[in-house]
């Protein structure tokens, strides 16, 4: 087991490159009685490792020496109460107090208690991805919208325990140790019930993370700019579980219509990663056709766009040989469900994301347009094949489609896909649609696609300033990852995440939210949300992948008002293209590129 450790979250990239990782069954040592039993054996393909608190931020009640809980040097209970937490709780006050680890996690929490009262001690756990959340009552079902105060005693700052156990009553045993919960966040409260004395030897996390090297960086001299890259690298690390998640605490599904932003962000940071493969087989295993993704329409489009957007980073034929009938099938169960007029009949409900959903004329374009986009890259995908007739019918599919292209009723989603699928002019979508009001009407998931139709525009100074302003605006209220909704016009009177929320301001993460994640049922880590890391590293960076497998790649920097940017890219074979552009005094940009061998690097 990992020794613990109390460490700086600056120093995590070191961690995950040194810590060994479980890969495959012949590293265990197996007791021998234990040998007959090893076939009914899984694997853990995950590392745990133990981390303390950064801080205490708050305590209620009797308790002693709270410092102890910052540094557990060891996780072995003992009977002199060496370096513990003293926790005296009586019927009239409860011993309470908040720790917070900084960062938000994926994982549990590890609690070591000594002597005490009791042979066990009642414990109410709540873990928390903003400090109010950990102040919150738990509800069974959906938060009712109303307002509160800042404790969090009220209906419309309650929370939920489905998808992952945040709030729990459980017994930890005196000189032992239990695991608790296994959810995201950053803050734990921790209340000691009923009348009891409890010696607390520790209160650590249980970071459980995928151990994989960063191979992709971005660095440029606008530090905001850097921060934002490397936010939306970690978000999507911590979804990378068994499965590609969209949420560590709520969507800890594998949703395939939400995922093109993370394996775009996976493509670009962790390279050809086995998480992919196993989220895409996973799928279609449960989704077998004539069903739909997810039962939703729009998400078997996006498993097209996704399939060819990694083939054509990672080069895997084989992959794509292996989904052959699911492709050709899915191809042939659309051309069953659009007629010779451009009508289609896919399904009666239509969906992009959450907050397009009040506008139907703008979601109807969208959808088509989303469909024309996914039936070009299964063209592609079926002349890979060698399938000519599948190709065909796709470039059909499409020709009837755009007998009837309909505007995207002053919607950004829509807009931006219909730049991306060819259906509008790119500068004509972000004049008169993406670029009003700037941030106003972009979402973290298919604020993205905004982004590509600025690109398709040339428009990257004003990509740059949105990303700026908007993923900047979570970084500003205290997010250490990316929300799965946001709107800026919620910071105008709001407090931090990590504060307490003074009387008389919004509470940014129980105030907020709508549809299926009103209140704290909001997530504030979802992959969805991680599309300017990709953006920047393909657009700022400059790479554009033109030979599957990255055998030939082209290097078109953009830098707008930036000065200089240099990282790095993943190329399948584990090995990555370093780049650098500067600009010089005359506005010229110097490049320097240096690429692995097998990769033909063009300008």
């Amino acid at each position: 087991m990992p020794r613990r450790t109390h460490f700086s979250f600056l120093r995590m990239a070191v961690l995950f490159s040194i810590i060994p990782c479980m890969h495959s069954f012949a590293q265990l040592h197996i007791p021998p009685v234990m040998e007959a039993d090893s076939a009914n054996f899984r694997k853990d393909i995950m590392t745990r490792v133990y981390i303390s608190p950064k801080k205490v931020v708050w305590t209620k009640g009797n308790l002693q020496h709270t410092e102890n809980l910052l540094d557990a040097s060891t996780e072995q209970a003992d009977l002199v109460n060496f370096s513990t937490c003293l926790m005296n709780s009586t019927e009239e006050d409860t011993a309470s107090v908040i720790l917070d680890f900084g960062r938000e996690l994926h994982g549990a929490l590890k609690l070591v208690a000594g002597s005490g009262s009791d042979a066990y001690f009642t414990v109410r756990v709540r873990l928390g991805e903003s400090l109010s959340e950990t102040c919150s009552e738990l509800v069974s079902s959906r938060p009712a919208n109303e307002k509160g105060n800042q404790y969090g005693q009220s209906k419309k700052y309650s929370a939920t325990n489905d998808h992952a156990a945040r709030d729990m009553i459980v017994l930890v045993p005196r000189y032992g140790h239990i695991e608790v919960g296994n959810s995201g966040f950053r803050f734990v409260r921790i209340d000691l019930l009923g009348k009891a004395t409890m010696n607390l030897k520790e209160a650590t996390a249980v970071f459980r993370y995928r151990n994989i090297p960063y191979l992709g960086s971005f660095r440029c001299s606008d530090e905001r700019l850097n921060q934002i890259w490397s936010t939306g690298a970690y978000t999507v690390h911590l979804n990378m579980q068994e499965y590609i998640w969209d949420g560590i605490k709520r969507d800890r599904l594998i949703w395939l219509g939400d995922m093109h932003p993370e394996t775009s962000t996976i493509s670009t940071v962790f390279g050809n990663d086995n998480s992919f493969y196993g989220s895409l087989d996973l799928a279609v295993q449960q989704y077998p056709l004539p069903q739909w993704l997810n039962g939703m329409s729009a998400y078997s489009m996006w498993y097209l766009i996704i399939q060819y957007d990694w083939y054509v980073q990672n080069g895997n034929k084989a992959f794509i040989e292996k989904h052959r009938d699911y492709i050709t099938g899915l191809v042939d169960l659309i051309d069953t469900k659009v007629d010779e007029d451009g009508s289609e009949h896919l399904a009666a409900s239509r969906f992009l994301d959450w907050p397009s959903s009040p506008n139907e004329q703008g979601v109807e374009a969208g959808y088509r347009a989303l469909l024309c986009w996914a039936l070009q890259d299964a063209e592609k995908l079926c002349m890979l094949l060698g399938d000519e007739v599948h190709a065909k019918k796709c470039i059909e599919i499409e020709n009837r489609l755009k007998k009837k292209v309909l505007p995207p009723n002053d919607l950004k989603q829509a807009a931006a896909l219909m730049a991306i699928a060819g259906l509008m002019d790119a500068k004509e979508a972000c004049e008169k649609y993406i670029l009003v009001g700037g941030p106003k009407g972009f979402s973290t998931f298919y604020g993205f696609y905004m982004l590509e139709a600025l690109a398709k525009a040339g428009q990257y100074d004003q990509a740059l300033d949105i990303i700026s302003k908007y993923w900047g605006g979570m970084l500003d209220v205290g997010a250490t990852t990316f929300w799965e909704d946001f709107d800026l016009e919620w910071t105008k009177n709001a407090g931090r995440i990590d504060e307490f929320v003074p009387e008389g301001k919004d509470d940014i993460h129980g105030d907020f939210g709508g549809y299926c994640y009103v209140g704290f049922r909001h997530s504030l880590c979802h992959g969805w949300a991680s599309g300017p890391t990709a953006w920047m590293s393909h657009h700022i960076l400059g790479v554009d992948v033109m030979e599957p497998g990255c055998k030939k790649v082209r290097i078109t920097p953009h830098l707008g008002k930036l000065q200089w940017v240099e990282g790095t890219y993943p190329t399948p074979s584990g090995e990555v293209i370093r780049i650098k552009h500067v600009k010089l005094p005359n506005g010229e940009v110097k490049t320097t590129v240096k690429a692995p061998k097998g990769v033909k690097i063009v300008k």
